[in-house]
This record gives structure tokens, C-alpha cells and sequence, in this order.
């Protein structure tokens, strides 16, 4: 079993640089306090996090909409690509294609790797980030009907240079009627096209009513 997920600190990257993760001990054993007692101040869209419908829909859903088992994925197909430009989309196209039809109609979470995870300590990882094209949802709901959610080592859907395309990307997959989610700022390191995962959990912060949710993820490489 691997993470999937990054941990939580000072030094995690924001969208926009903006919003910072901050750990505030209330309490502290060291100050003569009884036990610690420690504040999260953070963004529901940090770290490794899942975009709920309700992010860009007053409607939209939230994490009381989606059952347990709606997070256990046991088709994960991982996809490593070098993106073209600053929006993803015939590239990965072209790479599901040649894959056969059958693996891409099981397929329960797309997670693709673009190696941007590599500069996730430079400001060029939220500034430079390739997003995702919303035309990409229109092909993955013909060609993948079983797709629950995207995957990605980015830190958003969104494009920071291009985010007029991302909102209506954001608002494509995010659809309330038929959402594919996006898992943003996934830790790929340990994941290769070559050595694929087997099943993968996602387990969400359950906070009702909330757009985004950080998330531990696990997944299991193929024996």
C-alpha cells in the first residue's frame, strides 16, 4: 500500500499562493498546559483535496450525497503523459485510445500523471500548472461511462494562466447530474503507467455541506 495523498504542512502549495496551511497549538503540554490542543487554519481546497458539485453549483452536491462505496475504486487506470501546452486535452486523448475499449468502459478513476508534482516546491507549480480542457468531459462520458473521478499530481483542474477555461471546466465536470470529480494535487511519485494500481481508496474529511474536502489516499499496486 502506497499514499497518494500529501501531508499537510507549512510548506504546502496554494492555488494562487494565496491561503496557507497554518497549525495552531491552543494548548501546549511544553507551556504547562495539561495536553495539546491544536487549530487547523486552511482552504477546503488544499493539499489533496476533492472537488464537490457544490464548489461551483448553489445546488451541487456535497459529501452527505455520495455513499461509502462510491470512494472505493477497483478499475484505477494511470496515465503518464507530457502535456503540449497550458491546457491538457488531445494528448490524453490520443493515450486512452490506443488502450482497449474494454479497459476504458471499467474504468472507475482516471489519475494522470504529468510530472508537474516534481516542482510542487517552486512557485512555477501553481503558476505554471497545466489545467484540463472542459471538451475532455464530453469524451469521457461516451467513451468511460463508469468514471467517477479524475485524478491528477496538479494543483487544480484549472489552469492558473488560463482560468476563464477553467471555470467552465470546473463547471463540466462538476455537473450535478453527472459529475466526474476532480482529485487535485494527488502525490504520483511512486506511480507509474507501467506499474499499474490495482485499487485505490479515497477518504475525504466528511464535513457537510463543504465544496471541497482534503483527502488521505491509498492505493495498491498490482502484485
Amino acid at each position: 500500500m502506497i499514499y497518494l495523498s500529501h501531508l499537510l504542512d507549512s510548506k504546502t502549495p496554494s492555488y494562487g499562493g494565496r491561503n496557507p496551511f497554518e497549525l495552531e497549538r491552543k494548548r501546549s503540554m511544553a507551556c504547562g498546559d495539561h495536553a495539546n490542543d491544536s487549530f487547523l487554519h486552511m482552504s477546503a481546497h488544499l493539499g489533496t483535496h476533492i472537488d464537490m458539485p457544490l464548489h461551483f453549483y448553489l445546488e451541487g452536491q456535497s459529501i452527505e450525497n455520495f455513499q461509502a462505496d462510491f470512494w472505493c475504486f477497483d478499475f484505477p487506470l494511470v496515465i503518464e503523459l507530457q502535456p503540449r501546452g497550458a491546457v491538457i486535452h488531445r494528448e490524453l486523448i490520443e493515450a486512452l485510445e490506443i488502450l482497449p475499449e474494454s479497459k476504458l468502459r471499467t474504468c472507475d478513476m482516471l489519475i494522470v500523471k504529468t510530472g508537474i508534482g516534481a516542482k510542487r516546491h517552486l512557485p512555477e507549480f501553481w503558476q505554471k500548472n497545466p489545467g484540463f480542457s472542459p471538451d475532455l468531459y464530453a469524451y469521457f462520458r461516451s467513451h468511460m461511462p463508469a468514471l467517477k473521478v479524475l485524478g491528477f499530481d496538479g494543483i487544480s483542474l484549472t489552469g492558473f494562466q488560463n482560468r476563464d477555461l477553467g471555470k467552465v471546466a470546473h463547471q463540466a465536470f462538476l455537473n450535478p447530474g453527472a459529475p466526474i470529480l476532480p482529485l487535485e494535487d494527488m502525490r504520483l511519485d511512486e506511480v507509474f503507467a507501467s506499474a499499474p494500481l490495482r485499487r485505490v481508496l479515497v477518504s475525504p474529511l466528511r464535513i457537510a455541506n463543504c465544496d471541497g474536502l482534503p483527502c488521505t489516499v491509498i492505493g495498491w499496486p498490482a502484485v
